[in-house]
C-alpha cells in the first residue's frame, strides 16, 4: 500500500506554518479568477490542473537534486489524486446548483470529516483545543455566509453536492499527509495532479459544450487558476502537510473563506458586513486556539 522510500525531511514548524497561510492566500483567490474565465466550471478546472503541471515538474526536478530515492506514485498519491478531482467535481456541481453561500459554508465541513477520519481511521485522538478552535471557526464560517443561506427543498441535491466537497477534501487532506511519508511535496504534488487532470479532462470533454477559453481575458483567468491557485497553493499545502497536523493544517479552508471574501470586496466590489468580519475574526481566533503546541 505504501512507498517504502525512507520519509523525506521535514520542515520547521515556522516555516509549515507561514506554507500552510501562504497556500490558504493563494487558495483563497481562486473564485476570483473562476469568474473571470470564460469557460464553463469543469473546463476551468481542468486547466487549473494542466496549467499547473509544468511549474510542478519544474519543482519537482529542483526538489530531486541530492535526492537518492525518487518514488514512483504510491496509493496514498493516487488517491489525492482521486480525492481532489471528486473535490473540485462536487464543488463546481453545488455551485451551479444551490446558492455560492451554501456551497462555501457545506465545503468548509471538511474539517469534520479530517477529525472523523482521524479518530475512526487512524485511531488518532483530537486535543480538547482543536475541536474548540474548529467550533470557533465552524461558527466564523456560518457568519461569513450566514446573510446568504438559504433553505429551499429545491436546492437540495446541490447542497448534498457542497456536503460531498467537504468529505471529499477532507480525505484529500489524509491522502497528502500519509504521501508525504514517503514523497517530497514537489513530488507528490505533480504527482497527484496529473490523476487530477485526468480525471477532470474526462469530464470536460463530457459535461462541457467547450473547453478552450475564448479570450485574451479567459486564458489569463485559467493561467492564473493553474499557476497561483493550483501550482502555489496545493503545493504549499502539501509542504505544510509534511510536518503540521492534518487536523490543524485542515483549518486552512476557513483562511480561504475569509480571503475569498476579501479579494472579493476589492476585486469585485462584494462589500463586507460587520456579521462578515466578526465571523473572519472567529475563524483567526479559532486558528490560533487549534494551534499546535510543543510537548509539555
Amino acid at each position: 500500500m505504501t512507498d517504502r522510500t525512507a520519509p523525506r525531511p521535514a520542515a520547521s514548524q515556522a516555516t509549515a506554518f507561514v506554507a500552510l497561510l501562504s497556500g490558504a492566500l493563494a487558495l483563497g483567490i481562486s473564485p476570483v479568477f473562476v469568474r473571470l474565465a470564460d469557460v464553463g466550471p469543469f473546463a476551468s478546472a481542468f486547466w487549473r490542473t494542466a496549467l499547473a503541471l509544468p511549474v510542478l515538474y519544474a519543482w519537482m526536478r529542483i526538489e530531486d537534486r541530492g535526492q537518492a530515492g525518487r518514488p514512483g506514485p504510491s496509493w496514498p498519491v493516487v488517491l489525492a489524486g482521486l480525492f481532489f478531482a471528486g473535490d473540485l467535481f462536487f464543488w463546481h456541481l453545488s455551485i451551479l446548483k444551490t446558492t455560492i453561500a451554501n456551497s462555501t459554508f457545506l465545503a468548509t465541513t471538511a474539517p469534520i470529516w479530517v477529525v472523523l477520519v482521524a479518530w475512526a481511521w487512524f485511531k488518532e485522538k483530537t486535543s480538547a483545543a482543536t475541536l474548540a478552535g474548529l467550533a470557533l471557526c465552524i461558527a466564523g464560517g456560518g457568519a461569513l455566509v450566514g446573510n446568504s443561506m438559504q433553505i429551499d427543498p429545491a436546492r437540495l441535491t446541490g447542497d448534498l453536492y457542497g456536503a460531498a466537497t467537504g468529505v471529499f477534501f477532507g480525505l484529500y487532506f489524509h491522502a497528502v499527509r500519509t504521501g508525504r511519508l514517503s514523497h517530497g511535496a514537489a513530488r507528490l504534488t505533480f504527482q497527484s495532479t496529473v490523476v487530477t487532470s485526468l480525471c477532470l479532462l474526462a469530464i470536460a470533454f463530457a459535461l462541457e459544450p467547450a473547453i478552450m477559453p475564448s479570450s485574451l481575458k479567459g486564458w489569463a483567468a485559467v493561467l492564473a487558476l493553474g499557476i497561483v491557485t493550483h501550482a502555489a497553493g496545493q503545493g504549499l499545502l502539501a509542504v505544510a502537510l509534511g510536518t503540521l497536523p492534518t487536523v490543524f493544517s485542515s483549518l486552512v479552508i476557513f483562511m480561504e473563506a475569509v480571503i475569498a471574501a476579501v479579494f472579493a470586496w476589492i476585486a469585485l466590489g462584494e462589500a463586507l458586513t460587520v456579521i462578515q468580519v466578526a465571523g473572519g475574526l472567529l475563524i483567526m481566533l479559532g486558528i490560533w486556539v487549534a494551534r499546535p503546541r510543543p510537548p509539555a
